[in-house]
């Protein structure tokens, strides 16, 4: 190096020296001989000083790009490189081929060795073994650490049990419901296992007459109130149709002193009662003492702190001040007991759509029949229920994103249960923790990290209202709002082996459908046919020799499909309207894309609106190992499957999110509301073409964002523009957003995903504003119609407006 630079300044010397000597003989030149000069020696002269002035140029051009470049030869920023780079697909096969069944298996035993509701001893073990592992220092996080919230809580009293019984006119006790669930293994005689309870059920005395009321939802009761007095009585409803709170609250109004709640064989055990050899231990079937628990709280969040962070110091609204809560107590029962009572009802013979799945007709009631043993009797509930405030851990944990840090993908799953929760909400947590042991380990071996931040939460006192996950977006809800890219839930990850079963906003359809194709699922090629009690019908078949495999999306078409006009046929994704797990706040109140990913049974084989053991004392490891997944597959399938999901929406140069298939969404809205209200909208003068044009105004905007990204080479963009219209990705949702959209629904701002009581797929505000116009049929509910109507349409052409370039 230092010869060249020898030899470039000599060059550079003498055509200097030349050009200086050219110089000096032009001076001495008398005029005369200057003028004498023809014009082609003037051109000469200047050709001559031009080209030795070039050399030097030329040379301290050289100079200065040799000694101004990089070692590396590259002129371009060190960051370059990293800010250009796209998700790396070689690393989602390392982590799809290391994500274990072994592991997962062990993870759920280790969850389900105790009960662990929250804010019990148990709970707090596996908030200890939460942050263990991702403070580990080979698989563990970058950082870890707790939240604590000190929320408001229901229990009953291990003193004084709650107690259901029937009385005689007497006062003598002809029958006593059973308090606690029959054991058929050691984990139902823990003494830490819960007494079934109605958490937030006011303490009380009721007794009176005996009424059947269906599933208790408002139309039941006003149905049932036609042909008898429900003032003072004690209704019986069976669980479905409406939410479980909700059942007293709708009875209140009619006087109904106490209602109880049971789980119907029909609804949950494919009619199936006897436990000699047909329930659980025997099958995946629900045992007739069975008892599901649950909060009956219609809100979520802390109830006394609403829309603020239920800290130590933080102002709290007055216990009588709580709404949402049933007013009347309320008690769950099983089905062996509900037998017993519904079989001996008197009255007449309630409508065909209301019986269950005993062997005896459902009566009426009120009161039991004079042939039964229970002649003139009453039935009493005697609850002594308490609430408190006690502290409620989350967990949380993140991997620091190396491009992008401020931008979260937040993925997370409740930790409590109500007893051991084997399936809800075990399964998820040992998914989520052998996702995150690989991951954290590529980190920790440097040999990945994530563009975007990734955070894992593990929340609390979830079965009390989605505490936990209520309680953060409280606490952080501008930071969040500003920053978080999108909400994956993983709560039940496995409750059958049949096929994939993923929810969530249109725009994260593409992304779960890349990486359900991505996954295979292995299956015998020649199962036997499974008998009907046995778990065939619901786990996949272990893997044997000769097996074959198919993708989890091919898989999932097969079991659930639609045709989508632009993509053909296609899994069903569904969608996220209501508050039935952690996502609730994340979508309503803050206006997050999220999704939810489990794996279901075949709802062709049964009709079980549930897993039979949901919230009872038998969703432990021994039935979700047996029953549920043997073999850990499922297990396995949801994880590599959100996993991949988590790894491209944190990793993508362009996040993989789609605004057309929410166009599509909004279109097939549209068609549902134009068939079902156009007609009678148009005889109340409210018109619905502004919506129809929000709508095609949206479609249009999302299908320029399409072009836009289609016609840009993002990898040589700048980074600002790569920004930018993942910018206009990310806070598409929060465009749906208006606070005073539902102010009777409390944190429900979203106004395509709101809960709905009107149950038809479209617009939530607008269907259940139509269908109270159209029961009451008064002037100002038709108003509310249109007012629901403008937001709607309003809302909708703010998010279009987010979608194009500039104002």
């Amino acid at each position: 190096m230092s010869n060249l630079y020898n030899e470039l300044t000599c060059l550079l010397e003498a055509a200097s020296a030349d050009v200086l000597e050219l110089q000096r003989l032009h001076r001495r030149q008398p005029s005369s001989v200057t003028e004498d000069l023809v014009p082609g020696q003037r051109m000469i002269k200047t050709l001559l000083i031009g080209i030795l002035c070039g050399a030097a140029a030329l040379t301290i051009g050289i100079l200065i790009g040799h000694f101004g470049i990089t070692k590396s030869g590259s002129s371009a920023p060190p960051w370059l490189q990293d800010v250009a780079k796209d998700v790396d697909e070689s690393l989602i096969e390392t982590f799809l081929s290391e994500v274990n069944t072994l592991r997962i298996e062990e993870n759920l035993r280790e969850l389900t060795r105790v009960p662990h509701m929250a804010t019990t001893a148990g709970d707090e073990r596996t908030v200890q073994l939460m942050l263990k592992r991702w403070q580990d220092p080979e698989t563990g996080l970058d950082r870890a650490w707790r939240e604590e919230y000190l929320v408001y809580l229901s229990f009953p009293d291990p003193k004084k049990p709650n107690k259901v019984t029937v009385v005689g006119p007497s006062g003598d006790v002809l029958h006593a419901i059973r308090e606690k669930e029959k054991p058929y293994t050691a984990e139902q005689e823990d003494p830490e296992v819960v007494q079934p309870y109605a958490a937030y059920s006011p303490a009380g005395h009721a007794k009176g007459k005996l009424v059947y009321a269906n599933q208790g939802t408002p139309s039941d009761y006003e149905r049932l109130n036609q042909t008898v007095d429900l003032a003072g009585t004690i209704a019986i409803t069976r669980y479905g149709g409406a939410g479980r709170g909700a059942k007293a609250v709708n009875a209140a109004p009619y006087g109904v002193a106490g209602v109880l709640v049971y789980t119907d064989p029909r609804d949950i055990n494919d009619g199936v009662t006897s436990d000699a050899g047909e329930t659980y231990p025997h099958s995946w079937y629900l045992p007739p003492s069975g008892v599901e628990r649950g909060s009956f709280n219609g809100q979520f969040g802390d109830l006394l702190t609403p829309y603020l962070a239920a800290k130590e110091d933080t102002y709290r609204i007055p216990a009588e001040n709580v709404t949402g809560i049933p007013p009347i107590p309320i008690q769950p029962i099983g089905y062996e007991d509900a037998y017993v009572l519904i079989c001996a009802l008197d009255g007449d013979a309630a409508p065909q759509n209301w019986q269950g799945g005993f062997n005896c007709t459902y009566n009426l009631g009120p009161g039991f029949k004079p042939t039964s043993a229970f002649s003139a009797s009453d039935v009493q509930m005697d609850i002594f229920n308490y609430e408190e405030k006690r502290n409620s851990s989350n967990v949380m944990g993140v991997i620091r994103g190396s491009v992008e840090p401020d931008r979260y993908v937040i993925y997370g799953n409740h930790r409590d249960s109500w007893v051991h929760g084997a399936i809800d909400p075990s399964s998820g947590t040992s998914v989520m923790l052998e996702l995150s042991r690989v991951l954290g380990r590529l980190v920790k071996q440097g040999k990945w990290r994530p563009r975007r931040s990734i955070i894992f939460s593990s929340w609390g006192a979830e079965e009390f209202g989605l505490i936990g996950s209520a309680e953060y977006t409280e606490q952080y809800f501008t930071k969040l709002s500003e920053r978080t890219v999108a909400y994956i839930n993983v709560d039940i990850a496995v409750f059958g082996g049949a096929t994939l079963s993923a929810a969530g906003m249109p725009s994260v359809q593409n992304v779960i459908f890349t990486a359900a194709k991505q996954v295979n699922r292995h299956k015998a090629p020649h199962a036997a046919a499974a008998e009907p009690l046995t778990f065939g019908l619901f786990a996949p078949q272990v893997a044997a020799p000769g097996r074959v495999s198919t993708s989890v999306y091919e898989n999932w078409l097969r079991f659930s499909n639609r045709t989508s006009p632009a993509l053909g046929l296609i899994p069903r994704l569904g969608h996220i309207t209501g508050a039935g797990s952690d996502y609730a706040a994340f979508v309503h109140y803050l206006g997050i894309t999220a999704m939810d990913f489990s794996h279901a049974y075949d709802r062709t084989k049964s009709s079980a609106r549930t897993y039979p053991a949901y919230h009872t004392a038998y969703d432990t490891f021994d039935y979700a190992s047996r029953f549920i997944d043997p073999g850990f597959l499922s297990h396995q399938a949801v994880a590599r499957t959100a996993g991949n999901v988590l790894i491209r929406v944190a990793d993508s140069l362009l996040l993989p999110l789609n605004c057309s298939d929410y166009a599509e969404t909004l279109e097939q809205y549209l068609t549902t509301a134009e068939s079902l209200y156009q007609e009678q909208l148009s005889a109340q003068k409210i018109p619905m073409e502004p919506l129809k044009r929000a709508v095609a105004n949206f479609r249009s905007a999302a299908s320029h964002l399409d072009r836009v990204i289609g016609a840009s080479d993002l990898k040589n963009e700048t980074p600002l523009k790569v920004r930018r219209i993942n910018d206009q990705l990310m806070l598409l949702d929060r465009a749906f957003l208006n606070p005073l959209a539902f102010p009777e629904k409390y944190a429900y701002r979203h106004v395509i995903w709101a809960s709905s009581s009107a149950g038809q797929p479209t617009f939530p505000g607008l269907a259940d504003a139509y269908a109270q116009a159209e029961s009451s049929g008064q002037s100002r509910d038709w108003e509310r119609v249109h007012y629901q109507l403008s937001v709607l349409t309003q809302s909708i052409d703010g998010a279009a407006q987010t979608l194009v370039d500039v104002i």
